[in-house]
């Protein structure tokens, strides 16, 4: 292991998360629900401590010092977020409430100005419903085609030997997530943006489970947008990030409408700001990008390479224990990313999960917002255990003995 990854293990990071200095049902808690949302460090908390304290003030309408210093803040966190993502320019940054908005502004905004009647949009067989749903309202406003590059297996690799004739078939927009979060699988984005570009197909790249696991650059993928969660990335809920290219950014309508994003107001009209002002309205989350901003510096900190190595590490230590257990599914690839999911032939996800909290561990049972890919693999959920830099090798053994005791209890 690295030597970040041997200072994990020696508590040194994880002293940070005040979260998981508890017992939960009499048992240390282990908390393996990080797909769903990361643990909040102390540098998190009390950043945004600091300005409710001290700066909090609305942000760019007010020329006194307090609405100076939170603009200055505010801002500040959109160009460190740049950097973050990669993006050529701050101005490239839009903060939302999350991914899930983050697709929905350019489905709509985009979407609905630049996709007509008939015209194909293509994604894959593993999306979050946050990556599906917003097409298929769209889909059903403009009369659109909607394509699924399908996936190989229980692997969980998308078949790749399908995409160019996907993308040929007339296809608009690609968008496609680059690490599933019910399986691990990281997919190969930077090939699939070529391969889109290539034939002027525009591509969006749902990064909620990479963006805080792995370095994500949004000029290096080649993506024309690229939307991330705060709450993923050890930062507060309710702020996420929309990447996209200046140029696109510019041409789009406004996807919600009010104050701060507009240059004049009528009774009968209005004329708006450019990017990334124009898809803000309303009072932004500014102490939230506080936090945000204090995560993102966090995790650098640490290095993004050696927490994806490390997570990755202790999901293979985790399946090769699991794999040894008689009924079980073992689904994903060891060489995804730090997610573990399967299925017990004769017991319920929710089971699980259940008996699992009584031993202190936290996991998630369920469809995992991915009922098609559930139904490409003929089950109607599973269970799954996600690991973050702040989880240790000896969890994953607790996690796999906890499993083994399950088993037995439900089976004999």
């Amino acid at each position: 292991m690295s030597a970040a990854s041997s200072s994990w293990q020696r508590g040194v990071v994880r002293a940070d998360f005040p979260i998981l200095d508890q017992a939960v049902n009499g048992h240390p808690l282990v908390y393996l629900d990080n797909a769903a949302t990361s643990q909040k460090p102390r540098a998190v908390i009390e950043a945004m401590q600091r300005f409710y304290e001290r700066d909090n003030s609305n942000v760019h309408r007010g020329i006194h010092t307090l609405s100076h210093r939170a603009t200055v803040a505010y801002e500040g966190a959109r160009e460190r977020a740049a950097e973050f993502l990669g993006a050529a320019d701050a101005s490239e940054i839009i903060f939302t409430r999350g991914t899930t908005e983050a697709i929905n502004l350019v489905a709509n905004s985009w979407g609905g100005a630049f996709l007509r009647e008939g015209d194909r949009v293509l994604l894959t067989e593993m999306e979050h419903h946050s990556n599906l749903v917003p097409w298929h309202l769209l889909a059903e406003r403009l009369k659109l085609e909607l394509l699924h590059v399908p996936i190989t297996g229980d692997d969980g690799l998308l078949d790749l030997e399908r995409v160019d004739g996907l993308l040929d078939a007339g296809v608009k927009l690609f968008a496609f997530t680059h690490v599933s979060n019910t399986l691990g699988t990281v997919n190969p984005a930077a090939e699939l943006c070529r391969r889109a570009r290539e034939r002027g197909i525009i591509t969006l790249v749902d990064a909620a489970q990479s963006a805080g696991h792995q370095p994500v650059n949004a000029r290096e993928i080649g993506c024309d947008f690229l939307a991330a969660s705060g709450h993923k990335l050890c930062g507060p809920t309710g702020i996420g990030i929309l990447y996209g290219r200046r140029d696109l950014l510019d041409a789009m309508p406004p996807f919600l409408g009010g104050g701060e994003m507009i240059l004049k107001v009528g009774l009968s009209a209005s004329t708006f700001k450019k990017a990334p002002q124009r898809f803000e309205a309303g009072t932004p989350p500014f102490a939230e990008a506080v936090g945000l901003r204090a995560a993102m510096d966090y995790l650098d900190d640490i290095g993004r390479e050696a927490i994806f190595e490390h997570d990755r590490e202790l999901a293979r230590h985790a399946r090769a224990g699991l794999a040894d257990l008689p009924g079980i599914r073992l689904l994903g690839t060891p060489d995804g990313a730090g997610i573990v999911s399967f299925h017990f032939d004769e017991i319920h996800a929710h089971d699980i999960v259940t008996f699992a909290d009584q031993a202190g561990i936290a996991m998630r049972g369920g469809h995992h917002c991915t009922q098609p890919l559930m139904t490409r693999l003929g089950l109607d959920s599973t269970t799954r255990a996600s690991f973050y830099f702040y989880n240790t090798r000896e969890e994953a053994d607790r996690l796999v003995e906890t499993m083994a005791r399950i088993h037995k209890f439900f089976t004999g």
